[in-house]
């Protein structure tokens, strides 16, 4: 058992998912740190007007990746120091294809951002921080691009030296901000969207200027972004990634302002320990990209439910965490934050487990297909379990929905996998996945 367990901890896997949990709870620490602040200097309004804008870039950020995440981790571990040349121009066209789209996009959100917070958003916030969301929507497409291929190069200690270098220079910005009293919901989101994506760039380029002259001469091809694949997973995560947020947008739809900044505080907390699920998942992906047979199949799947009990342990401990402290962390001023961050942590321990199915159908059998059903569901049960259930309970209603919601999409996952691995007997262990091409 002690020689299993040293083998675990020396496994490369574990190594490296050990640097990157560390480097996102060095990136949560700095979350915190930021809500720390400013929940001391804004309103619950103020807070939940600076939530919504920073859900939606985040959202979009998330929407006009357009699946190059998958591509990224099904390509470049199998180029890096083999293909160079294929390398930089899988890198080039998928950046150069992915910019254009996001900016068509990004140009219309300019024109019709006003119109869309009267409508529905509904936060009242001036324009210019209305366009200085959606100029950071572009710098966050960037970054988690350049981020992903680092990843994928299992770069794991450099990206968290990047990412977190740049939440230094914000957290001075922000600080100095507060000591001269000009904080307000504008110069936070510039701190978040603009300053830390920026700094990220400039340690990336200073890091990276020899590969420079290879990447000019890079060609451009379409062929490289696989565009079925990608844009398959590309909707599929989009409903996922939006039915996450749609909670918030509904209790803003319905102008609960003060329930909106208790709300997205908690949901804060929430999508923070969910960044160690994505740290776990970054490091697992090439290794599920590499499963050939059943037996294989097996053992990463137990492996990676093991790392996804990290996670799963800390939804249990927030559960458990007392209400004096969240009033002592945040003050008296978002004291319900407690009780919802408590009942939201439940239905997300199935969003840990439910990332290795996840994994598996992507990665492995290559089937997004079964993503993307899933995760309309997903999306379908919260957004109408939420706007049922938000005029009856208030920001309470919208737990109950996403538990349903969980329970649907890894549910439908989980079989799925189920019948992948031991559809073809109890005799066939060994034999071979049906890896699609």
């Amino acid at each position: 058992m002690i020689k299993k367990a040293q083998d675990f901890l020396h496994d490369p896997t574990s190594i490296h998912v050990l640097i990157n949990t560390l480097g996102n709870y060095l990136n949560v620490a700095f979350t915190a740190f930021f809500a720390l602040i400013l929940v001391r200097i804004l309103s619950p309004s103020q807070y939940g007007v600076l939530s919504v804008l920073l859900g939606i870039a985040y959202v979009l950020a998330n929407v006009l990746e357009f699946g190059t995440t998958a591509t990224i981790y099904s390509t470049v571990p199998a180029l890096y120091g083999k293909n160079n040349k294929q390398m930089y121009s899988f890198i080039k066209s998928t950046f150069f294809f992915q910019s254009i789209f996001a900016v068509t996009v990004i140009t219309i959100l300019f024109l019709t951002f006003p119109w869309l917070d009267r409508v529905f958003f509904k936060t009242g916030a001036p324009l210019w921080e209305l366009y200085l969301t959606a100029i950071s929507v572009l710098l966050f497409i960037w970054q988690n691009f350049l981020t992903n291929i680092l990843f994928a190069a299992k770069r794991f200690l450099r990206a968290n030296l990047y990412i977190n270098a740049a939440n230094v220079v914000k957290t001075v910005f922000v600080l100095a901000a507060a000591y001269f009293g000009s904080i307000n919901v504008g110069i936070v989101i510039f701190a978040f969207g603009v300053l830390g994506p920026a700094t990220f760039f400039l340690l990336m380029l200073w890091r990276n200027m020899p590969l420079m002259t290879d990447m000019k001469q890079a060609s451009i091809r379409k062929e490289e972004v696989k565009f079925s694949y990608t844009m398959t997973y590309f909707v599929a995560s989009q409903f996922y990634n939006l039915g996450l947020r749609m909670d918030l947008f509904l209790l803003s739809f319905f102008g609960l302002r003060e329930q909106v900044g208790y709300y997205g505080l908690a949901q804060k907390i929430i999508l923070t320990i969910i960044a160690s699920i994505i740290s776990i998942s970054q490091v697992l992906s090439p290794r599920f990209a590499t499963i050939s047979n059943k037996t294989e199949a097996r053992k990463q799947i137990k492996t990676g439910l093991i790392y996804m009990m990290i996670p799963t342990a800390i939804f249990i401990a927030l559960y458990f965490t007392p209400e004096v402290i969240f009033r002592w962390v945040f003050t008296d001023q978002f004291k319900e934050t407690a009780a919802i961050t408590h009942i939201l942590a439940i239905p997300f321990i199935l969003n840990a487990l439910g990332t290795i199915p996840n994994l598996f159908l992507l990665y492995t059998v290559k089937k997004p297909g079964y993503i993307l059903l899933s995760n309309v569901i997903f999306f379908l049960i919260i957004t109408i379990g939420s706007y049922l259930l938000i005029p009856q309970k208030g920001m309470y209603g919208p737990p109950y929905a996403i538990f349903t919601a969980f329970i649907a999409a890894v549910g439908i996952q989980a079989a799925v996998v189920w019948k992948e691995i031991y559809s073809s007997g109890k005799n066939e262990g060994s034999s071979k996945l049906g890896i699609a091409d």
